[in-house]
């Protein structure tokens, strides 16, 4: 069937007064009061307490890093300003990033936001936790075998678990990976698969039926947009593929997926000629699939990169559906009511082979208990048939007590491992702690080794000066002696002219007569002689000499006045 998506009058302000009157199976375009978002794709978005969260995003190539909050009460939107926790070292992670390609989900009262491309990222995965009721936001830290980043993967909530499949890493590789995160212990496991599973995609879709088996349809290579569903048993690990009919589902990517009274709806997407423009359905059950309504032209529902989610409004499942890309970026909010199943189904378009295919597959599927005992229902439409139901072997049930003890056996490895590195950082402490004396004491010492050396250096000084006095000394005492000496000459000198004064004195009249001048000779000597300054004056009548050794007194100056 095709139609246009309802126009709903502005002045409607309740939604429960804009979906009464609205036929089932049809999108509604819910009017908006005030402010709006920026329109973007390749966003993520989750439905919690009456009110459907939108986080980052992309535009005209640019990153989102807002938080944005439709009120379902009041038909308005309004910005989420968290609040951010820094702890420890690298805080400058601490800041939500720019988001593109990222998954959300909602866990008790925290929205989990879950890989996505991210400029500068790490190598790793990075879990963000949004509290919605305190709007207190931080980086979970998680532990085990992390897996490198990636965006358009799909994030599906298993009991408390998340199940991570696909997507594409920062190299631009495709990958087909599984990964499991423990919300209680934040423990990373990778999962091993047997049969032939999805080939590497991203940008597809995954929904969970029976809290059994998780289903992946659609999504593109580099160069190929699928259509293909694949469905893995979470007890057995095995991968089956039903067969469809491709002329019904075409192929698609960037497509939006939310499962409602045991539907899988599907809308957007498309491939890389066209926009997917119908809306279809999967019988998780039946493993049928029929479309439910289609858009005329360019409708913002056919569109890339949108969201879909699913809100309890007035006590009955309504489909949400948020932004988009089909060659404009879109903002609106559309709502979908689906039609209960005790109503008239929709058309189902089936072929015999897949037909077939779903008999078969179905009897893995769908359950019944019949007198405490399980037993396979094989329910298969048929030309004007109904649906008959036989026993078959009893399928194995869940090791519910397994997996008890190994979540015990990793919850003591987990606090072996805490232990371990409480001992660590101790360990690490006293050593730190060692370090910090050790090196006070190597400061002490070295200051005791500079004052040393600075002492040993002053008494080499002193050292040298003594040795410069000592060689003047023997300087001096060589001078003394010449000195000594010519006080010796002095001394005899002054006895030879003593002598020759009386014979000049009795020479009488032939002294007179030659004209020959007395010459009266005085030695006036004056000694005074210390250790360390010798000072000498010797001083004649008539010829007079003054000597001074080296230092006190100068080597070899003697002037004669």
């Amino acid at each position: 069937m095709t139609m246009e998506s309802v126009e709903i009058a502005s002045s409607d302000s309740d939604i429960t007064a804009v979906l009464s009157g609205v036929p089932f199976d049809q999108w509604v375009q819910l009017p908006v009061s005030g402010f709006r978002p920026s329109a973007r794709y390749k966003h993520a978005a989750e439905v919690a307490n009456g009110k459907l969260y939108v986080a980052g995003g992309s535009r005209n190539g640019r990153y989102l890093s807002d938080f944005q909050v439709f009120d379902f009460g009041t038909l308005s939107w309004s910005t989420l300003s968290p609040k951010f926790d820094f702890v420890g070292e690298g805080s400058s992670e601490e800041v939500f990033r720019p988001c593109s390609g990222h998954s959300m989900v909602k866990w008790g009262s925290k929205l989990l936001i879950v890989a996505g491309h991210v400029k500068g990222s790490s190598d790793s995965v990075t879990v963000w936790s949004i509290d919605i009721e305190t709007n207190q936001c931080n980086i979970v830290k998680t532990y085990g075998k992390v897996p490198i980043a990636r965006g358009g993967q799909s994030v599906t909530l298993v009991g408390s678990r998340l199940i991570m499949f696909g997507g594409e890493d920062t190299r631009k590789r495709l990958l087909n990976d599984l990964h499991i995160l423990d919300l209680e212990t934040m423990l990373w496991a990778s999962l091993e698969t047997t049969q032939n599973g999805p080939t590497p995609r991203s940008d597809h879709t995954a929904a969970l039926h029976a809290d059994r088996y998780l289903m992946i349809f659609g999504g593109s290579s580099h160069s190929i947009c699928f259509n293909d569903l694949h469905i893995l048993d979470l007890q057995t690990m095995v991968w089956s593929q039903p067969q469809i009919e491709f002329d019904i589902v075409t192929p698609r990517s960037g497509h939006a997926g939310a499962v409602a009274d045991d539907n899988w709806y599907i809308v957007g997407g498309g491939d890389n000629t066209s926009a997917a423009s119908e809306t279809i359905v999967l019988n998780m059950s039946k493993l049928v699939w029929s479309i439910t309504t289609s858009m005329k032209g360019r409708h913002p529902l056919a569109s890339e990169g949108l969201t879909l989610c699913t809100a309890l409004i007035g006590g009955e499942d309504i489909l949400v559906s948020f932004g988009g890309y089909n060659g404009r970026y879109n903002n609106e909010v559309f709502v979908l009511k689906p039609k209960p199943r005790s109503t008239a189904r929709p058309r189902i378009v089936q072929s015999p082979a897949a037909a077939a295919a779903a008999a078969s597959v179905t009897a893995a599927y769908a359950l019944t208990t019949t007198g405490g005992k399980k037993v396979l229902t094989n329910s298969v439409e048929g030309n004007n048939k109904e649906s008959q139901t036989e026993s078959s072997p009893q399928v194995p049930r869940a090791d519910t007590d397994a997996f008890t003890v190994q979540k015990k056996t990793l919850e003591s490895r987990l606090a072996e491992v805490k232990e371990e590195n409480f001992r660590l950082e101790r360990n690490l402490d006293e050593m730190n702690n060692a370090h910090m004396d050790l090196l006070k004491e190597l400061q002490s010492v070295q200051g005791q080794l500079t004052a040393e050396t600075l002492r040993c250096f002053k008494l080499e000084m002193q050292i040298t000066d003594t040795r410069k006095r000592l060689e003047s000394l023997h300087s001096i005492e060589n001078e003394i002696q010449v000195l000594r000496q010519q006080m010796s000459i002095s001394e005899q000198d002054k006895e030879f002219g003593s002598d020759s004064s009386k014979r000049q004195s009795s020479g009488g009249v032939w002294q007179w007569i030659a004209g020959t001048p007395q010459q009266q000779f005085l030695l006036n000597s004056i000694s005074s002689i210390r250790h360390d300054a010798i000072e000498f004056y010797i001083t004649h009548t008539g010829p007079r000499f003054f000597v001074t050794p080296v230092n006190r007194i100068s080597t070899g100056s003697c002037r004669t006045e």
